[in-house]
């Protein structure tokens, strides 16, 4: 056990570390190359009886754990979606850990609330969102979605779900390209997975909103209860980006609550060349994003807005005794703005990544991410060997190799396509993921680490060149 008494003493070897890490993060394998089983397999079964020391712990650390991690602040880290932090927001999280405040209600920790609301008030100004929508951070965008759907629910069913059931007619519509976060939700909130409608696409990936309608009418001659329409703002897969100023106009003449999940796309907003994105956005019910996606503060944190938070609340709000406060009605208590009751004092990160960068500093940033993408599209336009599979939008593309002069099969392209990712992933310099474009196994490429220089991208086109050289010759 330690002694707090040698906090400066016994925290000096984890500093160095961190400090360390960050400054050589680029020799580490991107992903990590473990087999699975084999961490468990170097921890001991039962808890040690006597207490250890930090440099035991630390030497365990490097030793056992760190093979086991895949390195998400690595500047050749493309896969999925960025879950970037910042020195910043490092030094917030520690700052956070040591006051260990727990964050439910004004009362607990009146600057955790105010220092949110504020926070929360700034993303709003910077993005142009309605001045009368209100914000909560929640952990992540799935959590904050579910909160859309219970909240829609309940003004759905006339605020009845939560006192009776959930009725099993409510609908929720979305395109083909939207989150399984939404799925998930709904099954949760006991709407079920099968009243998901997922909806085709246009030529943009866009959801299609002449089918929106007419599943809209057919639903309704059939006795559903249209619910919720769920409108994406780059969609995972592809970065589709859905017409709010065309679903709008359909869900306020259906009397439908419009979800919009804007999490890693979201935050390009800061840009005015990227605000076309919210057109239409004063139609919406709800607009989640994740800073921890894309503005350099370290997961989790999720930005969360309602239009009318009088409804939020209504869903959320329970009041035993020991939680009344004579407080209560002045200020935010912001457990009853989402399901958790304990609340971690995430603004703080936010407060001190947005100080820290300003706006011009963040713009400046989201700028070289999309400059950096747009030379590896480039590089990919020339190739002879590869193909962009959509539209390049903002720092994302997608692409797959399909070599000149042979014709092959769908199912072999694929192949060699997983094939190619295989190796770039195994090669630990650079770590992708895929997705599928009409059936097309394709490669996904976002280039948003915190850090990320031209050099890295460079070392990602010389991996990708070397890797088909190798597969042209089988």
């Amino acid at each position: 056990m330690l002694d707090r008494k040698h906090f400066r003493r016994d925290s000096q070897p984890v500093i160095k570390w961190i400090d360390q890490y960050l400054k050589e993060i680029r020799k580490y394998p991107v992903k990590s190359q473990v087999e699975p089983g084999s961490i468990k397999a170097q921890i001991p079964v039962r808890m040690p009886e006597n207490g250890e020391d930090v440099s035991s712990i630390m030497k365990d650390f490097e030793d056992i754990i760190l093979p086991g991690i895949t390195h998400w602040q690595h500047p050749n880290f493309h896969a999925y979606f960025n879950a970037n932090n910042s020195t910043e927001s490092i030094l917030a999280e520690m700052l956070t850990a040591a006051l260990g405040a727990q964050c439910m209600i004004w009362e607990t920790s009146p600057a955790g609330a105010e220092l949110e609301e504020r926070m929360l008030e700034w993303f709003k100004n910077a993005f142009g969102l309605p001045q009368n929508w209100e914000g909560v951070i929640q952990d992540t965008a799935s959590t904050a979605t579910l909160c859309a759907l219970l909240t829609a629910r309940e003004v759905a069913t006339d605020w009845m779900a939560n006192e009776t059931g959930v009725p099993d007619n409510l609908r929720v519509y979305c395109s083909k390209e939207t989150h399984s976060s939404i799925e998930k939700g709904a099954a949760i909130a006991g709407i079920g997975r099968k009243n998901v409608i997922k909806l085709a696409t246009d030529h943009q990936h866009r959801l299609d909103v002449n089918a929106l309608e007419q599943a809209i009418k057919t639903d309704l001659s059939n006795g559903k209860k249209p619910m919720a329409v769920v409108a994406t703002l780059g969609s995972t897969g592809i970065m589709a980006v859905d017409s709010l100023e065309e679903i709008g106009p359909i869900c306020k003449r259906y009397n439908l609550w419009l979800h919009v999940d804007a999490a890693y796309a979201g935050s390009a907003l800061i840009l005015p060349e990227y605000k076309w994105m919210i057109d239409g956005i004063a139609q919406a019910d709800s607009f989640v994003f994740n800073p921890h996606k894309w503005l350099f503060t370290n997961f989790d944190c999720t930005a969360y807005y309602v239009k009318n938070a009088r409804h939020l609340i209504r869903t959320f709000d329970i009041l035993p005794e020991y939680l009344k406060t004579s407080t209560r009605g002045q200020v935010n208590d912001y457990r009853d703005w989402g399901i958790q009751l304990g609340r971690r004092f995430r603004a703080l990160k936010l407060w001190f990544v947005l100080r820290s960068y300003g706006l011009k500093g963040l713009r400046e940033k989201l700028r070289k991410h999309i400059k950096l993408s747009q030379d590896f599209v480039h590089w990919v336009e020339k190739h002879q060997h590869l193909e962009l599979m959509s539209q390049p939008i903002l720092n994302y593309c997608c692409f797959r190799y399909n070599p000149a002069g042979r014709e092959y099969s769908l199912d072999i392209l694929n192949a060699l396509n997983a094939e190619l990712i295989k190796r770039i992933n195994n090669s630990g310099q650079a770590f992708l993921t895929h997705t599928k474009v009409d059936d097309k196994l394709v490669i996904r490429v976002l280039i948003g680490q915190t850090y990320v220089e031209s050099r890295d991208v460079k070392i990602l086109i010389q991996i990708i060149d070397d890797i088909l050289d190798n597969l042209s010759e089988h």
